[in-house]
């Protein structure tokens, strides 16, 4: 998926939804045209078509996902049925392949967790994967392949993984860069800044 200027998106969406946008250095300017857009005589109340919109733009450039593939996530999540879709939906992002190695810690962004997915750097049950979208499932073993180790994007890993705090439902051994899926992702722990429900009310208008 092409990502714009971060910077520039994450204003218009009034969050920030990208790792270099979680700095100090940037600011959420212009959140008010967010909230309002613009009419004939001054501002005015954005619509609710317009804030679910916001909502879906979010998730799509936060997990890195193009327009057809979040559409397929709901298609998937409306026919499962689920008690709980909104959960469903969630559980679908953070299981593809690219998120967890973005969530290990073993790389900082999903863009460069795609990027080491698609190049080959990446083994699940001592398989190599190049689909960054592939879901993981429970009991797998997600790690880096060996001769992938020296690469450039996982330079001074040691260091960096030392702090990195990953979800529970990974276990992750830092000794040997790998982790387990011990289960699914818990609603509970989503990103805050994300709704999920809003996002489904979206596609069940469209």
């Amino acid at each position: 998926m092409k990502v714009g200027p971060k910077y520039k998106i994450a204003r218009r969406l009034g969050d920030r939804i990208f790792p270099k946008t979680q700095g100090t250095k940037f600011t959420v300017s212009g959140t008010d045209k967010r909230i309002y857009g613009k009419g004939k005589k001054g501002r005015r109340p954005m619509s609710e078509y317009g804030t679910q919109l916001i909502e879906k733009q979010k998730a799509k450039y936060t997990y890195g996902v193009s327009e057809k593939q979040l559409v397929n996530y709901i298609k998937a999540t409306s026919a499962k049925k689920a008690e709980m879709p909104t959960a469903s939906l969630y559980q679908a992002l953070e299981r593809r392949l690219d998120n967890v190695v973005f969530r290990m810690g073993l790389v900082p962004s999903r863009a460069f967790a795609r990027q080491a997915c698609t190049h080959g750097h990446i083994m699940v049950n001592g398989r190599r994967v190049t689909i960054p979208s592939y879901q993981v499932r429970a009991d797998d073993v997600i790690s880096i392949r060996p001769n992938s180790k020296d690469n450039g994007i996982f330079r001074e890993l040691s260091e960096k993984i030392k702090n990195h705090i990953a979800p529970n439902w990974l276990v992750v051994d830092t000794g040997k860069f790998e982790a387990v899926v011990k289960g699914l992702p818990s609603y509970k722990d989503k990103e805050p800044n994300l709704n999920f429900e809003v996002i489904m009310e979206f596609y069940s208008r469209v």
